[in-house]
């Protein structure tokens, strides 16, 4: 249902170890608000709550809640570098529109 990039996968090991946290994960929620209505909100997590979904990629890992799945459904978790700048990116198939940086969606 969610796909990890190759890419996420290991800007997320390296998180793990720049901060020392070996059970780090990415927490992806979808709140109302931005440009475009919606937008992404990423958080470090080290904890899975009873209401998250787990996705697991060679030991990375996506936790997102049951609100915000459906959002989500069949999206790419990304990591890019490029001139703009570093960060995780959504590729997110339900998104009818996005704001230029990405972090803003309409469904």
């Amino acid at each position: 249902m969610i796909t990890l990039t190759d890419n996420f996968v290991k800007r997320l090991k390296e998180l793990r170890v720049e901060q020392k946290s070996p059970d780090l994960m990415l927490r992806i929620r979808v709140d109302g608000g931005g440009c475009q209505g919606f937008e992404y909100a990423f958080e470090p997590d080290t904890t899975q709550n009873d209401d998250d979904q787990l996705f697991e990629k060679d030991g990375a890992a996506v936790i997102i809640d049951d609100v915000s799945l459906p959002f989500l459904k069949d999206a790419e978790i990304d990591y890019v570098d490029d001139l703009i700048g570093a960060h995780f990116k959504i590729n997110n198939p339900n998104a009818a529109s996005s704001c230029g940086c990405g972090t803003s969606f309409s469904v």
